[in-house]
């Protein structure tokens, strides 16, 4: 209940910010088209083209938040929150064609030029407009920031373009009322680079997102935090995956490090705990909480673990080793390594094979088992290398505590 009360809450922040932005748009462009007719500025008019199209944009992002908040239903349970992400992906194109078409009209004014008439009203109307569109488009990105919509943000960031447009324009008319040179069709067009780009931009972020992109470093570290402090026999928290249904839908998994001492009864409880708390906090629903099972007292086996770790850190592609477990009645070893996506594939082979050799040189008798992961999170190499450190002597504290 709490959480359809957020949604419902972000559906009118967004509704209402975008139907502000849709009046003051059309009263931009109407105000625009006006002077842009009286004074036969081409720059003017375009700017007043703009406007429009920006209201188009927030009528579209409107659609969107509403086609998004349908509810899940049997052909798509995870609900429609994917389509906000079309939504912007479309406020993108509009932008990408309204800069075709400004450059479209600004070749034809440099074939043929046309005498502009500015004025004292049209120059006070264009800073005005300016002006506007300086606190509409800072308005737009923090509300779209605050709210997570993209399309928002797209709007904001378009807002703040046409205000340097605008400016531009003004550039133009004072510049020609002073020397009386016309540069406003060259200006009309560099104008039309900057929004063909600023479009291209947005094409490029939206489907990024909609392609599926990986969960910043930054969340991935809060969750797995988050997790591990709920209770002192979880050892650590590894290889979260997280799947974007849209804004504040988000479905994922993970994996907990715990004592073999555990049972299963408090396996569940605690299973049930962690879901229910990263649900209400996060809106992410854990769909699948794996379990690691931790080796205790056995020293053997904690001198192992630093043994390999230290070995396997040694390569340049191995991130991590977590998930390491010694099974001496079945004479078993597992482990799992998290490889990085910058190395080509051989090179995790020749990793993993050279691991596994390692392995089978002290333990020849034991079946090894090495899981391969990958870095779902947005770490970079570095900083995960920066880490590599600090593992081993966590893993040491880890052990002291479960002896």
């Amino acid at each position: 209940m709490k959480q359809k009360i957020q949604e419902n809450n972000r559906r009118k922040v967004i509704s209402r910010t975008s139907v502000i932005g849709i009046i003051t748009n059309i009263l931009l462009a109407a105000f625009k088209a006006l002077i842009g007719f009286m004074t036969g500025s081409i720059a003017i008019t375009m700017d007043a083209v703009n406007n429009l199209s920006d209201a188009l944009s927030s009528f579209i992002t409107v659609l969107g938040i509403h086609l998004a908040t349908r509810p899940a239903d049997k052909k798509h349970p995870f609900g429609h929150g994917r389509t906000e992400y079309i939504s912007a992906l479309i406020v993108a194109f509009v932008v990408l064609y309204a800069g075709v078409s400004a450059m479209l009209e600004s070749i034809k004014a440099i074939i043929d030029p046309t005498k502009a008439d500015y004025s004292i009203i049209a120059l006070i109307v264009v800073s005005a407009a300016i002006l506007v569109k300086i606190i509409l488009g800072m308005y737009y990105k923090k509300v779209g920031t605050d709210v997570d919509s993209g399309a928002l943000v797209n709007s904001g960031v378009d807002a703040l373009n046409d205000a340097v447009i605008s400016s531009m324009t003004l550039i133009a008319a004072f510049v020609y009322m002073g020397f009386k040179i016309s540069i406003e069709p060259y200006l009309a067009a560099i104008i039309s680079l900057m929004i063909i780009k600023s479009g291209v931009d947005m094409v490029k972020d939206t489907l990024s997102t909609i392609l599926g992109e990986s969960t910043t470093s930054e969340f991935a570290s809060t969750i797995k935090s988050e997790i591990k402090d709920m209770d002192p026999r979880i050892l650590g928290a590894y290889d979260l995956v997280i799947h974007d249904y849209g804004p504040e839908s988000m479905v994922g998994s993970v994996h907990i490090e715990i004592p073999d001492t555990i049972s299963v009864n408090e396996i569940d409880s605690l299973s049930r705990k962690i879901s229910k708390h990263i649900m209400e906090k996060y809106h992410l629903v854990l769909s699948a909480i794996g379990v690691y099972s931790f080796n205790t007292g056995v020293s053997e086996a904690t001198e192992l673990r630093e043994t390999i770790m230290n070995k396997a850190l040694t390569y340049p592609d191995v991130l991590e080793m977590h998930g390491f477990y010694v099974n001496d009645d079945d004479k078993e070893i597992r482990l799992d390594l998290v490889m990085g996506f910058a190395q080509k594939y051989r090179h995790i082979v020749e990793e993993y094979n050279s691991v596994l050799n390692y392995i089978k040189e002290i333990k020849p008798d034991y079946d090894v088992q090495i899981g391969l992961d990958r870095n779902f999170s947005n770490d970079t190499e570095e900083k995960k290398k920066r880490e590599k450190a600090n593992m081993r002597e966590k893993a040491k504290i880890a052990n002291s505590q479960n002896k």
